[in-house]
């Protein structure tokens, strides 16, 4: 592995009484990357994301982040990762600038650095006028708004998304892609999945396709298009997606 890898991952598998969710999965994540994970739904996403952030045992392979193995170093790995779920885990009856404060207690984030970091975040995630409420009143987009902050006032090396735009409104899908870009530029590692394939066309620096667990293709867009024929990325995936799982391309073009 060199120094720029962040995410590691070689033969990464998970089954479910005997049912591979994911399989063989090889992946490399560099320092500042914002990596799109594409993929239908059952393809395999959320489980490698479960994977990647120690909320699932792997049953083959391996994971390294940031050079770390979870068999040695979990808790620091943990400390480095900053997770993003589909559904947040939030507390009702704190407010949204509550919950902040007790994410960064949580990773030990000072009080002044975490108001600095919350001062430029809130406006940015149009949460200035909201983040005074009950969690409990907070809409599906507003939680998941609300803990992206809380992540991000702890400056995680490594960033992890599960479809990060579901529940946003057009605006503040917006807003979030152009936060995703500005953290990658301050060299966060970034992966998040979605099925949206306009959001990964626009700002991803790579992408990998997964279907049936397994990764199909990986590269950047021009290297996408280059080797599959197509101009677009919808029609990319459309088109390895739509083959049997057993005839995945294992060659050097797409990893």
């Amino acid at each position: 592995m060199t120094d720029s890898v962040v995410i590691e991952t070689n033969g990464l598998g998970r089954d479910f009484d005997g049912k591979w969710a994911v399989q063989d999965l090889d992946l490399q994540v560099r320092r500042g990357e914002l990596y799109g994970f594409l993929g239908q739904n059952g393809a395999g996403k959320t489980t490698t994301i479960r994977m990647l952030t120690g909320l699932l045992q792997p049953r083959s392979g391996t994971i390294r982040i940031c050079g770390l193995d979870y068999a040695t170093a979990a808790v620091r790995i943990k400390q480095l990762t900053g997770l993003v779920p589909d559904t947040p885990p939030l507390y009702d009856y704190l407010t949204g600038r509550q919950y902040i404060g007790l994410v960064a207690s949580l990773w030990h984030v000072d009080r002044r650095t975490r108001d600095q970091r919350a001062a430029r975040l809130l406006p940015l995630l149009e949460l200035e006028d909201s983040a005074d409420q009950l969690c409990k009143g907070y809409s599906h987009g507003m939680r998941k708004k609300i803990h992206l902050a809380a992540v991000l006032v702890t400056a995680p090396a490594v960033l992890i998304l599960d479809e990060p735009t579901t529940g946003l409104d057009p605006l503040s899908t917006r807003r979030l892609k152009d936060l995703l870009v500005t953290e990658s530029q301050r060299g966060t590692t970034i992966l998040f999945s979605t099925h949206v394939l306009e959001i990964a066309e626009q700002i991803c620096t790579r992408i990998g396709i997964l279907h049936d667990g397994r990764l199909r293709a990986e590269g950047t867009l021009q290297e996408l298009r280059s080797r599959h024929g197509e101009r677009s990325l919808e029609d990319i995936f459309l088109q390895l997606t739509a083959r049997p799982s057993g005839n995945h391309d294992h060659g050097p073009a797409d990893r």
